[in-house]
């Protein structure tokens, strides 16, 4: 543990953002499963609600920092090409 009064307080600092980063890590990861849930179930109505939240929350994690732009556009072009599949069957 730091000994310094403005290291102590940047520890602190430093743990409560790995909570908070960690938490929408964890749920851009549960809304992405959701698309591809609603795809596996062939339900387009829940698969694009679900998919306008999924854009939603990469946004959101590119603009706090948490992941690249390329993994958001990446993770993106994969959900919308999952959603679209359904619409050719």
């Amino acid at each position: 543990m730091p000994k310094i009064k403005s290291n102590k307080k940047r520890a602190i600092t430093n743990i409560k953002a790995n909570a908070m980063n960690k938490a929408k890590k964890s749920a851009l990861k549960t809304a992405m499963k959701n698309v591809f849930t609603a795809v596996a179930n062939n339900n387009k109505e829940e698969a694009t609600a679900a998919l306008n939240v999924a854009f939603s929350k990469l946004d959101k994690s590119v603009v706090d920092g948490i992941h690249h732009k390329n993994y958001s556009s990446r993770q993106k072009a994969r959900l919308t090409k999952a959603v679209n599949s359904l619409e050719v069957e």
